[in-house]
């Protein structure tokens, strides 16, 4: 049996295919779903087929403690983004919100059942000191562990070092780049700032654009070597893609969207991965842009292998494989080798080094 006819898969896929779940297949789900970081968006699922959906007993239970969480979360962000914008206060310096801490803040698509982590947030590249220093006078540190992460974050990166908040504990990363410096792919974060949408409650907090918030999911998801939650991504890729198809978005602005921010190929690997899990319904006019996102489909069983990562039960055949050669990958794109090597040789020094 493929992966793909998991009983989290077919819930995501389909809602109303919960309707004939068994209670083994519910208990499986429920755990699929825990493990991948969807509980909480499969409990929203499974109380959109109410009424015709019976639940086995205990089924509640696990949703709503997901709920709770998931609600307690993104209030939480949103406290974390009054106080961000606070901080910033007087610098003249607009953050644009990304990842889960737009999705939350902006009420979109993919804040459905969302958790996360951390705040990320996206600012120019010549203003991140005047940044840098209000956040610290609001009580966010560098949270780096030596000289060598100082530099290889300040350097090499596309952000500060994680920085965290001496009270709260919380956690906001500082981008002032989509993708490394030295990553093989040079993108565009001047343009996503450019075109980024105001928030009503803080008007010098933005969140990209639905199209820019796609390329960035995209491009996020298909660079990463760490693949434990790239099924929830995909998802949130499903449900933005629908949204854009939702609202009239055009196929081919998307694409042309995506080679102006040199996004064009993670792009085309989400589209396919999206199409292939979850059956997505593409925007209009996208089909008609397929020749240029049909290159390089040798890479898609490497990403479904890796997306069958999600859960135990779901492993597919050669998925520690993809998952090994996916995490050279990242390194490969994010680094040249003159830098790549002395990095990876300073980690594997670092682990062995006595505590």
């Amino acid at each position: 049996m493929s992966w793909l006819d998991a009983p989290l898969v077919q819930a995501l896929r389909d809602a109303a295919a919960m309707r004939a779940f068994t209670v083994p297949q519910w208990d499986l789900a429920i755990r699929q779903a825990r493990n991948a970081g969807l509980l909480g968006r499969l409990g929203l699922l499974a109380q959109a087929c109410a009424p015709g959906l019976q639940l086995p007993d205990g089924a509640q239970r696990h949703f709503t403690a997901a709920a709770c969480i998931v609600s307690r979360q993104h209030n939480a962000v949103r406290w974390e983004v009054s106080q961000i914008a606070r901080a910033l206060q007087g610098t003249g310096v607009c953050a644009t919100l990304l990842k889960g801490a737009a999705y939350a803040a902006s009420r979109g698509p993919a804040a459905a059942g969302r958790t996360f982590n951390d705040v990320d947030i996206l600012v120019p590249k010549a203003r991140l000191a005047d940044v840098e220093h209000a956040l610290h006078v609001h009580g966010w540190m560098v949270a780096a562990d030596d000289a060598y992460d100082e530099r290889y974050y300040r350097h090499w990166m596309h952000e500060l070092p994680p920085m965290v908040h001496l009270q709260r504990r919380t956690t906001l990363d500082v981008h002032h780049n989509l993708l490394p410096e030295t990553a093989r792919i040079q993108t565009r974060p001047d343009l996503v700032m450019a075109e980024a949408l105001a928030l009503p409650d803080w008007p010098d907090v933005r969140v990209p654009t639905l199209a820019d918030q796609i390329l960035h999911s995209a491009c996020h998801l298909f660079h990463e070597g760490e693949w434990g939650h790239g099924l929830r991504d995909l998802h949130d890729l499903h449900l933005m893609l629908g949204a854009y198809r939702a609202e009239g978005g055009s196929g081919a602005a998307l694409v042309g969207r995506a080679e102006a921010l040199n996004l064009l190929r993670p792009f085309a690997y989400a589209v396919r991965s999206a199409s292939t899990v979850f059956a997505t319904a593409l925007p209009t006019g996208l089909t008609g842009s397929l020749p240029a996102l049909a290159r390089h489909r040798w890479m898609d069983p490497v990403f479904m292998r890796a997306l069958s990562t999600a859960h135990h039960s779901m492993r597919a055949p050669g998925a520690s494989l993809a998952e090994s050669a996916l995490y050279v990958r990242s390194h490969w794109l994010r680094m040249p080798l003159r830098l790549l090597v002395p990095h990876l040789t300073h980690q594997a020094m670092a682990r062995r080094a006595p505590p």
